[in-house]
């Protein structure tokens, strides 16, 4: 890779090559067509030809060479000669003096014009003119591309970013949280390093390490961390690289990577998005999953085809594990597997703390808080909350982005872009209000479930309101209560229109709660064997196609009986009743609590954590106890 400045100069040197480049090629196109044109318009004819339309008054101008005895015009009209319309005309004269058909020209007043005999060198050169123009061009093409180290015309060579001392460097310090992947890491470089220390005692460097994980971790930033430790080379490649329509064009670029990975070792090869070529093979159909497999297999002897002593070590970064190749996860190949999970709370805050050193941040900011409220974001996501709180700052003229920024920057990523230009109806904002009331009352009586920390009736992106609860600490499971805590939860935005309203003023609002609630209860029959009808058993629902081994077909593979499916689907339909049923008996016991929320949501639009538990403190304490079927748990 190369710095900005050096990508610029390169830019402007290539400049001036590639504006002769395309001068070159239009002119070859202009003088190869004009030269073809030329032919096509004036066409041999024979002197009697010439002489008969003469005597028509049918030519309007001749040009009579002496020396070759040959005279060129064009025709009046066209002339329909060997079945072809002919405008400009040439003919050998048969005479050796052109006196007498110089005086039947004058004689009909065509104009007469004398030229010289063109050299006969003249005419090869113009008319192998165009032609070296283009082997001209052809040349210059193939001086460029090895210039450009082979790109332009080498289609098999494998154009891999290095990594230069140019580039920033980026070291593990850069790199926050993913404290056993960076552990693991460091062995490779040590290995790296000093390989003899390992030798020592029987160790072998391993061939390939695969990042695995959700995007976003900073596997590719991991990777890149590796490369300023280790003071190695570093080629970095995209999987998608190596995937081509022209057969065999992936794996020459295989080939041409792992040589140039030999002939630079020790270094680290780095193939991110490894999926996009080492998908499982045999079950693609047509030229181009051909292509790919045959790429796959080429990258299969690659890996098999250096020894550990070598000292070339291949990085491999992918989100998609499960479609990969199993020759490729075997050891011998990829030896080690490192997962690149979610970042936890306190990896949340390293990573923050590695952001904010490259905005101004004021003193009120409290990582720690901003951590807690971020649970399941990313490293790209948290970097992403950074990035736009300093723009909040930014836009409302403050020096330092300090907490409400962050605040908004938070709800902004996590939630959607408000939008206060959609303007609702009264009657459209009271039901919202009531709709999201219901989830957050729901919500916050049923024990053990996440606090609400927010609820709003202003529109963010294409929800008309948001009920935003977030954990106490990281989840790392989930019990079967809480699971069914979370499915009232859902039903109670519906729950509450249709107790408020009436059955027959329901909306289209809860479509997506009851898709998030039906998925939620198919999972827990279907994957967590939380159903005693149909048991602790994994029900794979939908028919799946297997690979034939040896790639030659595919067959389906059905792992659920038609009498399980509709077990399935009967459990699926109970449990998501019962919840209903459960949050309408919550929201009936506590009406009270229920109009207090949403006329101070109509009032204020956003609720905070601490305004929803005072009003459910007040309005809902009254009805604890009042019917046993409905569990309460008021947060004091």
């Amino acid at each position: 890779m190369a710095t900005q400045t050096t990508a610029g100069a390169r830019r402007s040197r290539r400049g001036p090559r590639q504006s002769l480049l395309w001068v070159f090629a239009l002119i070859s196109t202009v003088l190869l067509i004009r030269s073809i044109q030329g032919r096509e318009r004036r066409v041999e004819v024979t002197y009697s030809d010439m002489l008969r339309e003469l005597e028509r008054d049918n030519i309007a101008g001749a040009e009579i060479v002496i020396e070759d005895r040959l005279i060129r015009g064009q025709f009046r009209t066209p002339v329909l000669i060997a079945r072809q319309e002919v405008t400009e005309f040439r003919a050998t004269i048969p005479l050796t003096d052109p006196a007498p058909l110089v005086a039947r020209l004058e004689q009909r007043s065509v104009p007469i014009r004398a030229a010289k005999a063109t050299s006969v060198w003249v005419n090869v050169l113009l008319s192998l003119l165009p032609w070296l123009l283009l082997a001209g061009f052809w040349l210059f093409l193939t001086r460029s591309a090895r210039i450009g180290g082979g790109r332009a015309l080498a289609f098999g060579q494998m154009g891999a970013h290095r990594l230069t001392s140019e580039q920033p460097k980026v070291t593990f310090a850069d790199v926050a949280g993913a404290d056993e992947a960076k552990a693991e890491l460091q062995e490779v470089i040590a290995f790296l390093k000093d390989p003899a220390k390992f030798h020592r005692v029987g160790g072998h460097l391993p061939k390939g390490v695969l990042l695995v994980g959700p995007p976003g971790t900073g596997k590719t930033l991991l990777a890149r961390a590796v490369a300023g430790e280790a003071a190695v080379a570093f080629f970095s490649i995209s999987g998608s690289d190596f995937v081509e329509l022209f057969v065999g064009v992936g794996a020459a670029r295989v080939r041409s990577l792992f040589e140039q990975g030999k002939a630079n070792a020790p270094c680290i090869i780095f193939i991110d998005e490894l999926d996009a070529v080492g998908r499982l093979r045999g079950v693609g159909l047509g030229g181009v999953h051909e292509e790919r497999e045959q790429t796959l297999n080429q990258l299969l002897v690659e890996l098999d085809g250096f020894e550990p002593t070598q000292g070339v070590v291949v990085l491999s970064a992918t989100n998609r594990p499960d479609v990969l190749d199993p020759a490729l996860l075997r050891p011998g190949r990829f030896d080690r597997q490192i997962v690149v999970e979610l970042p936890d709370i306190r990896a949340r805050e390293q990573i923050l703390a590695v952001h904010v050193r490259k905005i101004a941040l004021a003193d009120d900011v409290d990582l720690a808080a901003i951590a807690r409220g971020t649970p399941g974001l990313s490293g790209a996501d948290l970097a992403n909350v950074v990035n736009e709180a300093a723009l909040f700052a930014a836009r409302r003229g403050k020096d330092r982005a300090d907490r409400h920024d962050f605040e908004d920057a938070k709800d902004k990523v996590m939630l959607g872009i408000e939008r206060r230009s959609l303007v609702l109806s009264a009657e459209d904002r009271r039901l919202a209000a009531y709709h999201e009331a219901g989830h957050a009352l729901v919500n916050a009586l049923i024990p053990g479930l996440d606090p609400v920390q927010k609820v709003t009736i202003v529109p963010r992106g294409r929800a008309l309101g948001i009920t935003f609860a977030l954990p106490e600490e990281d989840r790392r499971s989930h019990t079967r209560s809480y699971i069914l805590g979370r499915l009232a939860v859902a039903y109670g935005g519906r729950a509450a229109e249709e107790l408020v309203f009436g059955p027959d003023a329901v909306t289209t609002g809860a479509a997506s709660d009851f898709q998030q609630a039906t998925e939620l209860a198919r999972s827990m029959v279907t994957q967590f064997g939380m159903s005693d009808v149909v048991g602790p058993i994994t029900v794979t629902e939908h028919p799946e196609l297997e690979p034939i081994w040896g790639g030659r077909g595919i067959v389906q593979r059905h792992e659920v009986s038609q009498h399980t499916a509709e077990l399935v689907d009967r459990e699926v339909q109970r449990i998501v009743r019962e919840a209903y049923a459960r949050a309408s008996d919550v929201l009936r016991t506590n009406r009270a609590a229920l109009d207090a929320l949403a006329a101070a949501l109509l009032e204020r639009e956003t609720l905070e954590r601490a305004e929803i538990e005072a009003i459910v403190r007040e309005r809902a304490t009254s009805a604890r106890g009042r019917d046993p079927r409905v569990e309460i748990a008021v947060r004091q």
